[in-house]
């Protein structure tokens, strides 16, 4: 008995080691998801926009990268997605990455959404940088899933209250221009997700002051301070 419980243990370490999450039991933590959008690689091959849907979107295109920099914002999201973790960890909750390092091709959209579902978990967020044609254009918004029978009716209102509370403490934390929260009904991650999800777009990396801001260490801290707030604001962690 004793060796099947080990054998049991050792199992679910390797699982959360895989995915980048803590061993722990959800039962025991409230169970948060982060997902530093994009990777190394665009996928431009691609996979329904939701559940039984015709339609059908590229997995993923590769996000941004900073007009002075010129570092890609998968770079910038994963730095921000790990300060964020450790923070989450030290208030308690366990954590799992959709990705943990920066290499090879973006997985899809549905992929993520389904580490989310698997994980049980109190929210999805995931973790972007915007981008635009005008280098003028800047500020912090938070998207959320728009209304659509079957794919996100269940999950709307908490993901509603949840964009607000992220969006109110990031906008705080940054001092950055609030451009407020946005539904979208095109976001695959969104559609494909059973839990509350959010996606934070923390600033223009296309605005060169933004970009530089991104960049620099003490701004990705006060950027995962920001959503630690949010993330807590809307759910606590237990015990």
């Amino acid at each position: 008995m004793r060796s099947a419980l080990a054998a049991a243990g050792a199992l679910l370490a390797s699982v959360a080691f895989a995915t980048g999450g803590d061993a722990a039991s959800p039962a025991h933590c409230t169970a948060i998801v982060v997902d530093p959008g994009h990777n190394a690689r665009a996928n431009l091959a691609t996979e329904p926009i939701g559940p039984g849907s015709h339609a059908r979107k590229i997995k993923d295109g590769g996000g941004t990268r900073g007009v002075v920099t010129h570092t890609p914002e998968s770079v910038v999201n994963l730095r921000i997605a790990l300060r964020l973790r450790k923070l989450l960890r030290a208030d308690g909750y366990c954590v799992v990455m959709t990705r943990t390092r920066e290499a090879g091709v973006s997985m899809g959209n549905i992929a993520r959404a389904r580490i989310a579902n698997r994980a049980h978990a109190a929210l999805f967020v995931r973790i972007h940088a915007d981008g635009s044609t005008s280098t003028a254009r800047h500020g912090t918004s938070t998207l959320y899933p728009a209304f659509h029978r079957g794919w996100t009716s269940d999950i709307l209102p908490e993901s509603r209250v949840a964009a607000m509370k992220i969006q109110r403490a990031l906008v705080r934390t940054l001092g950055s221009r609030d451009l407020g929260i946005v539904r979208r009904s095109d976001i695959t991650g969104f559609n494909w997700s059973n839990v509350p999800v959010v996606l934070p777009e923390l600033g223009f990396l296309t605005n060169p002051r933004e970009d530089r801001l991104l960049n620099s260490p003490a701004y990705q801290q006060r950027a995962a301070r920001g959503l630690e707030r949010g993330i807590r604001a809307f759910a606590p962690p237990r015990g």
